[in-house]
């Protein structure tokens, strides 16, 4: 069989089966069976499947997926989140589509203290979505920043698909997280920089807040207290790598005891929350784990068949540039994120992306980053966007599905301007990392 059946055979049954709604890991398990014994020699290669699977989960690298969803998910179980958020409404007063900003600034600080971009939908989704729609906002002007700055989430870290994506593609996964800093930033000031022109040009989108809240320290206060704390967790974990005191494990372990500890202090630890922190953070973990089992061996079986040089020789004969080569990595990634999820969207791709990426020398953190903005966007693109989902599951039910799309349009546009302007610009991805890591 020549690699093009052989492709055909692999990602046609792959897609196939998720077409039908067979879970991500399940249908990758199924194909790895049939790869197994039609490439790698019948009942050994079913042998060497267990070994690989056992080998690919047991990747000290892969450790610091556990910690980051750990973090997360402490403060918001304990409510130290919740306070965060009260922290930042007091100090932002008296600007256009005031909640739309609080929640593009509260989502910032919860991507540098979160690995999860649901989990930060959801919790702003709940807390802030209602009070707007309440007050009159525009339900585009409502949901689209609580859905865009969660994406955010993915590049900021700390970042459990970062790390993911630097252990698949063999990445430095300390590199990688740094890298997500300063496009992250750039997005998140992209989106407060629209919200504030479009409700300054249409105030009827977002109705004037005359909320002045406390004064002096009362209002002061609530930030010191809970938010400059979480921001340190964020810099001793960016930190410790920087200066090489800790491994990417290391300073994830650093953050998780940091959040824990921060819980504890502000008397918000409790047996009942840091269990529901503690059984969330497996069931996550868990789900990554197993379907990284099935990824690693449906890479080897793509190269046994000769799919993965076959592929990598067509383009090579095809004598395409690095932009090129790119453009067309970043249109299969932006038509994959409408349908398939983050994780699949990295199996399904890396195993062709990174052969190609060496050997045409395309700086892999550059490519990294790239690969990061394109999941986020698909987490925003219908169909089948995550954070959709996520926001048509706490928005009230008079909102249809059309209007959470409707919202989301507009925050897919900037990030594809920021995406070009990386593309254009790599310092914007790799001069951070360089500067701090070497």
């Amino acid at each position: 069989m020549d690699w093009a059946a052989a492709s055909a055979v692999l990602m046609g049954g792959l897609l196939g089966l998720l077409a039908l709604g067979v879970p991500v890991a399940f249908a990758f398990l199924a194909i790895n069976l049939v790869g197994a014994v039609l490439w790698l020699g019948g009942e050994p290669g079913l042998v060497q499947l267990a070994r690989n699977s056992v080998v690919s989960v047991t990747s000290f690298s892969l450790t610091p997926i556990l910690f980051f969803v750990l973090m997360g998910e402490v403060l918001f179980h304990t409510g130290v989140a919740f306070r965060a958020i009260e922290g930042v409404e007091r100090l932002i007063l008296r600007v256009p589509g005031r909640l739309a900003v609080v929640a593009l600034v509260a989502g910032t600080v919860f991507s540098a203290i979160s690995g999860s971009t649901i989990a930060t939908t959801a919790l702003l989704g709940s807390l802030l979505l209602p009070e707007m729609l309440k007050r009159n906002y525009h339900p585009s002007m409502a949901m689209g920043p609580i859905m865009a700055i969660g994406g955010v989430d993915m590049l900021i870290p700390p970042s459990a698909l970062t790390v993911l994506l630097g252990s698949l593609a063999g990445i430095s996964i300390s590199q990688l997280l740094v890298a997500g800093v300063m496009p992250g930033l750039v997005m998140s000031a992209v989106f407060i920089a629209w919200v504030l022109l479009r409700c300054t040009l249409d105030p009827s989108l977002a109705p004037q807040d005359d909320y002045t809240g406390p004064r002096g320290w009362a209002r002061w206060q609530p930030f010191i207290v809970y938010v400059l704390p979480l921001l340190l967790i964020f810099a001793v974990v960016i930190g410790s790598m920087a200066v090489g005191w800790a491994t990417p494990t290391e300073s994830a372990a650093l953050g998780a005891a940091a959040s824990i500890a921060a819980a504890a202090c502000y008397g918000m630890l409790t047996v009942a929350g840091l269990k529901k922190a503690l059984l969330q953070t497996i069931a996550i973990s868990g789900m990554i784990l197993f379907i990284i089992l099935a990824s690693t061996t449906f890479a080897q079986i793509l190269s046994f068949s000769g799919a993965t040089t076959g592929f990598v020789d067509l383009i090579a004969s095809r004598g395409l540039g690095v932009y090129q080569a790119l453009l067309g990595m970043i249109v299969i990634l932006l038509i994959l994120g409408c349908f398939i999820d983050q994780v699949s969207m990295m199996m399904i791709t890396l195993p062709f992306f990174m052969p190609i990426a060496q050997q045409l020398g395309i700086d892999l953190i550059w490519l990294g980053v790239i690969f990061l903005i394109c999941m986020q966007l698909g987490l925003l693109t219908p169909p089948f966007g995550l954070l959709l989902f996520t926001m048509k599951g706490v928005a009230p039910p008079t909102i249809r599905m059309e209007q959470v799309w409707r919202a989301a349009l507009p925050y897919v546009v900037f990030g594809l301007a920021v995406l070009a302007l990386i593309v254009l610009w790599p310092p914007l991805a790799t001069w951070l990392p360089r500067v701090l890591l070497g």
